[in-house]
C-alpha cells in the first residue's frame, strides 16, 4: 500500500481512460488546478448525489481555473452510461487495475456487516497547477462537499 498523502505532496501521476474513449492523464492537465474525486460505483445512490452536486457547480470550478474528474474501478462503457444517464460534462476516468486508486491510498479494506472488503474510500484531491496536492477530503459525506471543495478551488484560484 502507498504511503499516506499529504497537502504539499506531488501528486501520483496517471494516464487513463475515460467515457467517450478519451484518456485523462495529469500531466496534460498542468497548469489548471483539478479535482480528483473518488468513488465506489456509478449509478449508486451517494455516488450518482456526489456526481449531480459536482456537475451542478461546473461552471463555478471552470471560473475558478478547476477542472472536475471522477475516478472508479468501473468501465469505461458503465461510465459511459452513468454520464449518459445524468447529463454529466465532465470526464469520468476508469481505474479497472486500481493501480491510481492504490498510488492515491483510496483502495482500502472496508466493513460491511462484518464481512471485509476491498472498496474505494470515497475521497478528493485539489491539485494545483504544479502537481501538488492542496487540499484532501477523507471519508467524504457527500451533503455539501462539492460546495465545500469549490471553496477551496475558488481560494486556490485567488492564492
Amino acid at each position: 500500500m502507498a504511503d499516506m498523502l499529504n497537502p504539499g505532496d506531488k501528486a501520483p501521476d496517471f494516464s487513463l481512460p475515460s467515457d467517450g474513449g478519451g484518456t485523462v492523464s495529469l500531466k496534460k492537465l498542468k497548469g489548471q488546478n483539478v479535482v480528483l474525486y473518488f468513488y465506489p460505483k456509478d449509478d449508486t445512490s451517494g455516488c450518482t448525489k456526489e456526481a449531480m452536486e459536482f456537475n451542478a457547480l461546473r461552471a463555478k470550478f471552470a471560473k475558478a481555473g478547476t477542472e472536475i474528474i471522477g475516478v472508479s474501478p468501473d468501465s469505461t462503457a458503465s461510465h459511459d452510461k452513468f454520464k449518459k444517464k445524468y447529463d454529466l460534462a465532465f470526464p469520468l476516468v476508469s481505474d479497472e487495475q486500481k493501480d491510481m486508486l492504490a498510488a492515491y491510498g483510496v483502495w482500502v479494506e472496508k466493513s460491511m456487516y462484518g464481512r471485509k472488503y476491498m472498496g474505494v474510500e470515497r475521497t478528493t484531491f485539489l491539485v494545483d497547477g504544479k502537481g501538488k496536492i492542496h487540499e484532501i477530503w477523507r471519508k467524504v459525506k457527500v451533503p455539501g462537499h462539492a460546495e465545500a471543495v469549490l471553496k477551496a478551488a475558488q481560494a486556490l484560484n485567488k492564492g
